[in-house]
């Protein structure tokens, strides 16, 4: 449901509400829609939505605060967010995700603006947001530099920007390695992992413009299958998983799914047939000076 009155301020001038013509000159960006295109993210993210809620209740937002949710996917922060009667903004490459948002946001009667778009060419004007967040969005962009500087340009001063970055050496970080390992990534796009390295998040968090603090925290994922039914899974509905098993030939798929369903199988702590995996990442809060 979206309330075009509301919201329409906070456009740069020449946009509007409507979704944006994808843009196939830039080979990045169209290779980001193609992979959180591939699969259903949706079924991904309903693993770790009670994590979500609690990312969101940590902000404490309030009533009539402008928030922008960049890469939303299907609503796990714009939709709690919402809730809070905050004027919410989630905007993501995919569309099918954004029209998932907004069946959401009606099922519960919120007024949420839902926008196609770039986390690299925000489609915003400047100083607009109160709050800027992302959770396991921002960092798979294939330029950092522009995220951050756009992120700066949105954000009013003394307005924060939260995200939420995968870590590197736990659960979530050593299955995203699997994957490059088999195929990586175009050359000079560096990784999302980096999104959680306290050096290079204050090369790219300057201090003349931000203050920064970073804290470590942990959500579960929970799914009704077994871990080898989990992999299959992400196989199926994880864009990242989807684009990398279609590259491989029929005994690389094999071994990665067995690999993948070790993975799950080795962190689960259910024992009651389904699935329930701790994934540890970093929560990074940058205040705008």
């Amino acid at each position: 449901m979206t309330n075009t009155s509301t919201f329409e301020a906070l456009r740069r001038p020449g946009t509007s509400n409507a979704a944006a013509e994808p843009d196939v000159s830039d080979a990045l960006t169209e290779r980001s829609r193609r992979v959180w295109g591939a699969g259903d993210y949706d079924r991904i993210s309903a693993g770790f939505r009670e994590g979500a809620e609690w990312f969101v209740a940590r902000r404490s937002f309030q009533p009539r605060q402008i928030v922008l949710d960049v890469a939303c996917g299907s609503g796990n922060l714009t939709i709690p967010a919402a809730r809070t009667k905050a004027y919410v903004t989630g905007l993501d490459l995919v569309p099918s995700l954004l029209a998932k948002a907004e069946l959401w946001a009606r099922s519960e009667g919120l007024s949420v603006a839902l926008d196609e778009g770039n986390a690299e060419d925000l489609p915003y004007a400047d100083a607009q947001f109160d709050v800027v967040m992302s959770m396991f969005g921002v960092m798979f962009a294939a330029r950092p530099e522009k995220v951050v500087a756009e992120l700066a340009r949105v954000t009013r001063p003394g307005g924060q920007v939260v995200l939420a970055n995968w870590t590197r050496s736990a659960f979530i970080g050593k299955m995203l390695a699997m994957h490059v390992a088999r195929v990586a990534p175009p050359a000079g796009v560096p990784s999302p992992l980096a999104w959680a390295d306290e050096e290079v998040l204050r090369s790219r968090f300057d201090e003349r413009t931000w203050r920064l603090t970073t804290t470590v925290r942990a959500l579960t994922f929970r799914y009704p299958y077994s871990p080898a039914g989990t992999a299959e899974l992400f196989r199926a509905a994880y864009g990242p998983t989807v684009r990398t098993f279609e590259a491989l030939d029929e005994n690389q798929r094999a071994l990665f799914a067995e690999e993948l369903a070790a993975h799950w199988t080795a962190h689960n702590r259910a024992g009651d047939g389904s699935t329930e995996v701790e994934a540890e990442y970093l929560e990074v809060l940058a205040v705008r000076r």
